[in-house]
């Protein structure tokens, strides 16, 4: 029993993760987008791009982590 609850455990931190990597994903979004709204295509703005899409890469991985965790509890 203490497997399965150290399991469900992981995928609710992972969870939280996740949930941060949203957050700063829609913040970036807001703010590159402002800056190309107001033609203000700068270094700043190729910056939030790069980030953005580090956090999608960042946000798959612990998707798929999570998906895994799932699957190892169907398995116990």
């Amino acid at each position: 029993m203490a497997k399965i609850d150290e399991i469900k455990e992981h995928i609710g931190a992972l969870k939280n993760y996740l949930n941060i990597v949203v957050a700063m994903i829609l913040t970036f979004g807001a703010g590159v987008s402002r800056l190309f709204i107001s033609e203000n295509i700068t270094v700043l703005f190729w910056i939030g791009i790069i980030l953005i899409a580090m956090l999608l890469i960042i946000f798959l991985i612990i998707s798929r982590s999570i998906h895994s965790n799932i699957k190892k509890l169907k398995d116990l």
